[in-house]
């Protein structure tokens, strides 16, 4: 019999991309916003390089890239911020595979988190009308560290907050930004494509492989 390596004691999700289909929402909500001051990001750019990073990062990047004055920051963000809440309340519904793989960990006694790049008050609002919420041990956001992914913070942070070992830990992740900050915090990762790869079946899968 094999000796097991490790035992997950805890499943943590990045948000956008992985527990909610919201990566076209802060890429229009963007765009809106920029559009206002003459600016726009390419879907090419947003894919390769703006996906998974924080808007206050993403201006920063602009003002480097192509002269946005840093003076529109704040106000830029605060229309983006506004712009996806809009498309929260519109859009965001709960998705039967994703509250039943919570449920079904939960009640295994896996502990459940959130670590997202959003600001606090959207990832509440999405897992709120996820109707998530209540499977979550906690989330945190990106204004719960002092750097955002692609650092490791906000997952170390998480470990903490458990009380448990990085490889104790299995983390989902969808793009490049995340999947870097997961590596680099030492636990084991699951990386998924989209958010119908998000079943309660896969993740099991994926524990089993990590606990041979």
């Amino acid at each position: 019999m094999k000796a097991t390596l490790s035992k997950i004691k805890a499943v943590i999700f990045d948000m956008d991309g992985v527990l909610i289909d919201a990566k076209e929402w802060h890429y229009e909500a963007l765009n809106k916003a920029l559009r206002m001051f003459g600016l726009e990001i390419s879907r090419y750019d947003h894919l390769t390089t703006f996906d998974g990073l924080p808007t206050k990062k993403k201006l920063e990047m602009l003002s480097i890239e192509e002269g946005l004055p840093q003076g529109l920051h704040r106000l830029i963000n605060e229309l983006k911020q506004l712009f996806t809440m809009e498309m929260v309340t519109h859009h965001c519904r709960p998705v039967f595979d994703h509250e039943y793989a919570l449920s079904r960990l939960k009640n295994e006694g896996y502990r459940v988190a959130v670590c997202s790049n959003s600001i606090r008050d959207t990832v509440a609002a999405m897992m709120n009308k996820a109707q998530l919420s209540g499977y979550l041990d906690f989330f945190l956001s990106n204004q719960d560290v002092k750097k955002s992914k692609p650092h490791p913070e906000i997952y170390t942070k998480a470990f903490k907050r458990l009380k448990l070992q990085p490889d104790e830990c299995l983390v989902l992740e969808d793009n490049e930004n995340g999947v870097k900050a997961a590596k680099a915090s030492g636990c084991h990762l699951m990386k998924v494509e989209d958010v119908t790869q998000v079943t309660y079946e896969n993740i099991k899968r994926k524990i089993e492989e990590v606990e041979v």
